[in-house]
């Protein structure tokens, strides 16, 4: 078993690179909205207690499973312990797993561009208010440290990518030649 935890910022292109992952792998994708947008339509509002039950139900399910791996997609502020404790937790339950960090980085205004593509619009309808989102993208990035320091990860198996010139199928080959997916 493989998990994969692609991370970075607000529309740096997770999901997108997690997506043509999937083509070129036998790994599964679960990007963090797959938990958010069904919480947002059935209580109408963003109810976090209820996205972590879900994710969890989903963890403990694949990490039992004799699946090839997992994709997760997280945006970990590094600068809030819980999200540290939130890795450490994800490790705990894919104990038995090989555990890879991929870290996708590109600047805020490419971020914006990347905010209104006709994928993520598709594939996150909380997103769909660009102004709304804009904003939220902005103001995350003023309130939260979304990209790690070099050096700050300590994990073997991790790469940081400056997907800003790269297409989500490059940046997805680097992921898997890297790890060997």
């Amino acid at each position: 078993m493989k998990l994969l935890i692609l991370f970075g910022d607000a529309a740096v292109g997770k999901m997108t690179v997690g997506q043509e992952l999937t083509k070129i792998t036998d790994l599964r994708l679960f990007h963090n909205h797959m938990t958010i947008e069904p919480i947002l339509d059935i209580f109408g509002y963003f109810n976090g207690s209820a996205i972590r039950k879900f994710r969890e139900i989903v963890f403990e399910e694949f990490a039992k499973s004799d699946a090839y791996g997992l994709i997760f997609t997280y945006m970990w502020a590094f600068d809030i312990q819980s999200d540290w404790d939130y890795i450490e937790h994800l490790k705990e339950i894919f104990k038995d797993a090989d555990i890879y960090y991929a870290e996708l980085v590109a600047p805020q205004e490419i971020r914006l561009k990347r905010n209104k593509t006709e994928n993520r619009l598709n594939n996150k309808p909380s997103k769909r208010d660009i102004e709304f989102s804009e904003k939220w993208l902005i103001n995350t990035d003023k309130e939260h440290r979304l990209v790690s320091f070099d050096g700050e990860i300590p994990f073997e198996n991790y790469i940081k990518i400056d997907n800003s010139n790269l297409s989500p199928s490059e940046t997805a080959k680097i992921i898997k030649e890297r790890f060997n997916l």
